[in-house]
C-alpha cells in the first residue's frame, strides 16, 4: 500500500463500476482527516493540491507528510498536483515524488494542447509518474484558472482517440456540465456525451467540479465509467465550518491549538466517508 500512481489507483475502476475521489487538500489536519476517513473505508484515495497549495506547504514538507500519511494508514494514497500551468512547478512536483501530475493546457488550441500535454507525459513517465490532462473547458474558477461561462466548452467525443493516443496520458478530465466551485443552480451534466467518449476511450475518465453534484447524477457517472471525481470547494467549507464551531464552542481559556483542530480532521474524514459511499470505492483499497 502507501504511495500509489494515477494509474493503478485507477486501473481497474471501469470494469468494477466504482470511481476514487479526487479531494484538494490545504493543510496537515485536513490531509490527515481525508486520509483517516479513507481508512475507515478501506477505501483507496487521491489527494490533490493546487500550485498554490504547493507554494504554502512547501514541496518537500508536503510530499513527506502525505508519503508518511499514506505509509501509516496503509492504504493506497495517490499525490497528485491538479490543474498545473506552470511546466517548471510540475516538474519539481515530479522529482520531489508526486505520484500524478495535471497538466491543464485546455485553454490552448487543440494541437498546442496535444503537444504540450505530451512533453509532460515524456517526462513523468520517466519518473514513473502518472499525468492527467483535460480537453475541453469547465466554467467556474480553480485558483488562477479562471474560465468565464460564456467561453465553456464541452469535450468533444471525436476529439478524445487522437488526443489520448498521441499524449500517452493515463486519465482525461472531461468537460461535461460541471463547473469549479459552489453552483448557484444545479449543474446539468451531459450523459450523452459522457457515454460517447466511454464508448470511444479506454482511458479513465474524471470529472472536474464535483462540489455541489447531486448523489444520483455522481452514481450515473460512475456507473457509465467515471474513474476519478474530484471535490474540492465543499472540503474548504467543511474545514472553516469545523473550525468556526470550534471557536465558538471552546472556554475563551482554550489555548492549545490542537482542541481546535480535531473536530476539523473528523469533520473532513466525515465527508470523504460519504463520498466514498457514493462513489463505491469502499473496500477496494
Amino acid at each position: 500500500m502507501g504511495m500509489v500512481t494515477l494509474r493503478e489507483i485507477l486501473k481497474d475502476t471501469r470494469e468494477k463500476h466504482y470511481a476514487v475521489g479526487g479531494f484538494n487538500m490545504n493543510s496537515y489536519e485536513d490531509s490527515e482527516g481525508m486520509i483517516m476517513g479513507a481508512a475507515r473505508k478501506r477505501s483507496p484515495i487521491i489527494i490533490m493540491t493546487s500550485m498554490a497549495c504547493v507554494r504554502y506547504v512547501g514541496l518537500k514538507a508536503l510530499v513527506g507528510m502525505i508519503r508518511g500519511m499514506a505509509d501509516t494508514y496503509n492504504i493506497p494514497v495517490c499525490l497528485h498536483l491538479d490543474h498545473a500551468t506552470d511546466l517548471d512547478l510540475i516538474k519539481a512536483c515530479v522529482g520531489a515524488g508526486f505520484t500524478s501530475v495535471m497538466i491543464d493546457a485546455s485553454k490552448k488550441p487543440f494541437e498546442e494542447n496535444i503537444a504540450i500535454t505530451k512533453s509532460v507525459v515524456e517526462f513523468a513517465h520517466t519518473y514513473g509518474c502518472s499525468v492527467e490532462a483535460e480537453l475541453g473547458k469547465l466554467g467556474g474558477r480553480e485558483e488562477n484558472v479562471e474560465v468565464a461561462d460564456a467561453d465553456k466548452a464541452y469535450t468533444n467525443p471525436e476529439d478524445v482517440p487522437q488526443f489520448v493516443e498521441e499524449t500517452g496520458i493515463d486519465a482525461l478530465a472531461v468537460a461535461i456540465g460541471t463547473a469549479h466551485g459552489f453552483y448557484k443552480a444545479e449543474p446539468k451534466i451531459d450523459f450523452p456525451r459522457l457515454e460517447a467518449i466511454t464508448k470511444i476511450t479506454d482511458c479513465p475518465l474524471v470529472l472536474h467540479g464535483g462540489t455541489g453534484v447531486p448523489e444520483a447524477d455522481f452514481r450515473r457517472c460512475v456507473q457509465m465509467g467515471m474513474s476519478k471525481i474530484n471535490v474540492g470547494t465543499q472540503l474548504k467549507k467543511d474545514y472553516t465550518d469545523a473550525l468556526k464551531k470550534a471557536v465558538h464552542e471552546l472556554p475563551d481559556s482554550e489555548y492549545d491549538p490542537r482542541p481546535f483542530m480535531r473536530p476539523v480532521k473528523e469533520a473532513c474524514a466525515q465527508a470523504i466517508m460519504a463520498k466514498i459511499d457514493i462513489f463505491g470505492s469502499e473496500g477496494m483499497a
